[in-house]
């Protein structure tokens, strides 16, 4: 009953792979840096048209994209491990909108900061003017959601979800959590806990670790 993770370190595998490693669950990983060249988007191709990562082969064979969907799925599937409120739980809608609001408005814009040539052609200057506002877009975000938001120990509670575990990934990229820690100071002590679970120390330090540009 083995979980197959198509993914890369520092990558949107990164909150999947922590959700399984805290739910116990075996699975391995195929390693694709799909912003490698198509050779390693090929890699996804037979699981995932878009030849993106995250994807999730289930036990049963079923392929599973899109991080958010994934998080959410595994879940459900292993309540055991409660990282996620369930349909009853009053912190339920919450959960849903800030889960959806991740991929729809921050990790979306990363398909134009990975190649702003898409949007910029060949033009130096515009490309450097989309990697500035892109940038200032995914801080305002941030600081959208910490208005919005009211933190315990951890985002929605006293225990962490696979929502702190998306936003500790997500914060991760750029801005970087210098920045994140100016816009969203609440949510950056909570950012800061969910790095320092003992059950995660191993796993951080190997596919996302926090040093250098990154900021802690």
């Amino acid at each position: 009953m083995t979980y197959t993770v198509y993914g890369a370190a520092g990558s949107g595998s990164v909150p999947v792979e922590a959700a399984l490693t805290l739910i116990g669950a075996p699975y391995g990983v195929v390693e694709a840096v799909t912003w490698g060249g198509e050779a390693e988007r090929d890699k996804v191709a037979p699981v995932n048209p878009m030849r993106q990562i995250p994807a999730l082969i289930t036990p049963a064979g079923e392929t599973i994209t899109e991080s958010a969907a994934i998080l959410i799925w595994l879940a459900e599937q292993h309540p055991e491990a409660a990282l996620g409120p369930e349909a009853c739980d009053p912190r339920r809608a919450q959960f849903l909108r800030w889960m959806t609001f991740i991929p729809a408005s921050i990790y979306s814009v990363y398909w134009v900061r990975d190649e702003p040539s898409r949007l910029g052609g060949d033009d130096p200057a515009a490309q450097q003017t989309i990697l500035g506002r892109t940038a200032d877009r995914i801080a305002d975000c941030w600081a959208k959601m910490e208005s919005q938001i009211v933190p315990d120990r951890f985002l929605l509670g006293a225990e962490p979800t696979v929502l702190d575990l998306y936003v500790a990934v997500a914060s991760r990229w750029t801005p970087h959590r210098k920045r994140f820690h100016e816009v969203a100071p609440r949510m950056g002590v909570v950012m800061r806990r969910v790095d320092a679970l003992p059950e995660l120390k191993d796993f951080w330090a190997e596919r996302f670790p926090l040093e250098g540009k990154y900021g802690s």
